[in-house]
């Protein structure tokens, strides 16, 4: 019994390091990508930026002053924009990637699975679009003048359990992209939909809070604005900002789980 429970445990924990070996690999190769093509990388940086100027002294200039009292949520949603975007779009366009590198079936034949591959590439997705979204904050801080209050103890739990319904959509889409390949403008259109869903006026309309994005978004617009801390919000905006980011999470993953079913069973992923 003691044996059997010792190999047990000696299971669990060669499975244990092998996933973290998993994720060093992964995020080396993301980060590989990013410092080989810098031009890209600098692109990106700099269009995210030139649009927060381009608000900002824009906004000034039409609105004068009147642009103080929403510069905050501006600042804060551009913010949850850039995480938004990185920890989707690399999910989504990683299965895009692959497909045309060739290598996707190869992610099939890993001893970790398809499915926990995908998911330690969200986990690195994650943590790349924090440091993005960092950079950018501190950029827009530093060009509006304004400085919010960033509680690492507040902002990250927030802004990482908002980030599960991001990743839940994500799932969805690159689970399209298996079996329906070319879906680029699809991933435009969301694009759009998450700066609606970061903006939504909760406040005035309480049910919009059940879609993914908004009530993270709104909670941590209210934590960097207002200077709130987690454990001051009530258990009852955190429960729904639990409760829907799960929600989103799980749907998106069954999604992406039956596609990749369709896809092996069609013979599409050696198909582009």
């Amino acid at each position: 019994m003691g044996t059997a429970e010792n190999d047990a445990s000696a299971d669990g924990n060669l499975a244990g390091s092998s996933v973290v070996a998993l994720f060093k690999v992964i995020f080396h190769q993301q980060l590989t990508v990013l410092v080989r093509y810098p031009v890209n990388t600098a692109s990106m940086f700099v269009t995210l930026v030139g649009f927060f100027i381009v608000i900002f002294f824009g906004g000034r200039a039409v609105a004068g002053p009147a642009l103080t009292d929403s510069l905050d949520g501006i600042i804060v949603g551009l913010f949850v924009y850039t995480l938004s975007m990185t920890a989707y779009s690399g999910l989504a366009r990683n299965v895009t990637r692959e497909s045309e590198w060739g290598t996707l079936e190869r992610l099939f034949i890993s001893p970790h699975g398809f499915g926990t591959v995908m998911v330690v590439k969200s986990a690195v997705n994650v943590c790349l679009s924090f440091l993005w979204g960092f950079a950018i904050l501190l950029a827009m801080m530093a060009i509006s003048g304004r400085w919010l209050t960033v509680d690492p103890l507040t902002v990250v739990p927030l802004v990482s359990l908002t980030l599960l319904s991001v990743i839940g959509v994500g799932f969805f889409f690159a689970g399209m992209a298996l079996v329906y390949k070319r879906i680029e403008n699809v991933f435009q259109l969301v694009q759009f939909a998450f700066l609606g869903l970061i903006a939504a006026p909760v406040r005035e309309f309480p049910p919009l809070r059940l879609l993914p994005l908004a009530q993270g978004s709104y909670l941590a617009r209210v934590a960097m604005a207002d200077g709130v801390r987690l454990w001051e919000f009530s258990a009852r905006e955190l429960g729904l900002l639990i409760a829907t980011s799960a929600f989103y999470l799980a749907l998106g993953y069954y999604c992406f789980h039956r596609a990749t079913q369709r896809a092996r069973a069609e013979g599409l992923l050696g198909h582009y």
